[in-house]
């Protein structure tokens, strides 16, 4: 068992949002003793699961209906998949987006060094986009895509 200070330290996590979770019912086994919150190994794995949860986007709203799904049983499991694989369709399409723009920054970075070995932009107009350097124009075409 462990305290909630023990969670915060272990979680990284200002023990307001701990309160804030249970308070939202998010630790529907935590139990109590003498008024201090005791954490046990159920509430430590349901806290990585709405860590996991909170930080790939998904809203409180919607991390409390997965517990209170959790707490209905078996009967919940086809609610409970489609929650992860909506999210994880919605995370892979930002996680494209992210790629594209790092693929953006990876490309003005290499233009701009570039440019500045070459003292201008002049070669540089002329190679884009078909002459690029083979790596180079899959990163433009990531980039542009």
């Amino acid at each position: 068992m462990y305290t909630i200070g023990e969670v915060s330290k272990m979680f990284n996590l200002p023990i307001s949002t701990l309160r804030y979770y249970d308070k939202e019912g998010l630790f529907p086994t935590l139990t109590r003793s003498n008024g201090i919150r005791k954490f046990s190994a159920v509430e430590i794995e349901g806290l990585n699961v709405i860590e996991c949860l909170k930080r790939s986007g998904v809203e409180i709203k919607d991390i409390k209906q997965f517990m209170q799904w959790c707490e209905e049983g078996p009967s919940t499991y086809p609610e409970r998949k489609q929650l992860f694989d909506d999210n994880k369709i919605r995370l892979d399409n930002e996680i494209k987006q992210l790629e594209k723009h790092l693929a953006m920054l990876k490309f003005k970075s290499w233009y701009y060094e570039q440019a500045i070995q070459d003292g201008n932009e002049d070669r540089l107009k002329t190679i884009i986009p078909n002459n690029l350097p083979v790596d180079i124009k899959e990163i433009y075409d990531l980039a542009h895509s």
